[in-house]
């Protein structure tokens, strides 16, 4: 067992150097511009704006770019121009297409039922959204994915750090522990390879989002989780008055997290609510449905339903997804 932790802690340094360089070809850093004629100080505007990469730049809008301070419409026509030069944003074939898929990391959730119904684990390039009830097995599966991603990709892990929002104070690097040990991994490295921040508002929230590009082109993180992603809209909005623009900023943190899932080949496990639905009817037993609406319901790639079931036991129901069968239901242990 000791020798095998040993040689868990050198893959907790985080890979081989040869397979990080692999890795970066996903991205572009930001710095490349200075190459294309455009200067040193426009680039460093860019960065203190949250953007570190030549892919994350032709995410955003010009007009967002020139409400960035110091960059007229000129620069920022001149600085698209350049990174459209080292990013190709255009047209690719279906053959093409298949072969950026071969860059998905499946990470597995530690239960082989839940791997088996999810096509391998928890996909990176995408957002897997867990909804249900409290105490259905939403945070704990976080909680597990924390442990999971650092595993090497050899062991259905993911080989990377872990970005943790929590908005509701539900996480406990207690439980980390345990989890560490039931893999073979040492639950100090683990925990040190975890990033975490508590949010209070739903600005805040998208603040964090925004301070995690610096990090995420620096070092290889895999997965980032946000517990829960509505929670504070719900709290920062009240009433039918405030519903368009609490969903208007709603839709501008997903695509951040879309975003997110795409420039850095992470996995995105965003947990959800649930809210009573009146409209149900008589005969639906459990007349629960997910908040956010259908602005959350089309930004998460993957739904995934959680309710309690016998004892101990939980049960998850694949809700919503482009590539698995929707009537599957598997139940499993916290």
């Amino acid at each position: 067992m000791q020798s095998f932790k040993s040689e868990e802690q050198s893959h907790l340094q985080l890979v081989e150097r040869e397979e990080i360089d692999e890795e970066e070809d996903l991205f572009e850093a930001i710095d490349k511009l200075t190459s294309h004629g455009i200067n040193a100080g426009d680039v460093k505007k860019l960065q203190d704006a949250g953007i570190y990469t030549c892919n994350g730049l032709m995410m955003h809008t010009k007009k967002n770019l020139t409400g960035i301070k110091g960059l007229s419409e000129a620069k920022v026509d001149k600085i698209c121009e350049a990174a459209e030069k080292i990013v190709n944003f255009g047209y690719i074939t279906g053959s093409d297409a298949l072969l950026r898929r071969k860059a998905v990391v499946r990470i597995t959730t530690g239960s082989q039922a839940l791997d088996e119904l999810l096509g391998g684990g928890i996909e990176t390039l995408q957002i897997t959204e867990a909804f249900g009830e409290f105490r259905s097995g939403k945070t704990q599966l976080a909680h597990t994915l924390c442990v999971t991603t650092q595993l090497p990709t050899s062991m259905k892990g993911g080989n990377g750090k872990v970005a943790y929002i929590d908005t509701e104070g539900t996480f406990r690097p207690d439980r980390i522990v345990p989890i560490a040990e039931r893999f073979g991994m040492d639950a100090g490295a683990v925990l040190d390879n975890i990033i975490y921040a508590r949010a209070y508002t739903y600005e805040h929230q998208y603040n964090l989002l925004l301070g995690l590009a610096a990090k995420m082109s620096e070092e290889p993180f895999r997965l980032l989780i946000v517990d829960s992603v509505i929670a504070l809209f719900r709290v920062d909005f009240t009433g039918r008055g405030e519903l368009a623009d609490r969903q208007q900023k709603l839709a501008q943190m997903l695509s951040r997290l879309t975003k997110i899932a795409e420039e850095f080949n992470v996995a995105v496990y965003m947990t959800n609510q649930v809210i009573a639905d009146p409209g149900g009817g008589v005969f639906i037993s459990d007349p629960k449905k997910p908040a956010g609406g259908h602005v959350l319901a089309h930004a998460a790639t993957v739904r995934l339903m959680f309710r309690k079931g016998k004892g101990e036991q939980r049960v998850c129901k694949v809700f919503d997804a482009p590539n698995l069968p929707e009537s599957e239901a598997i139940s499993l242990k916290p």
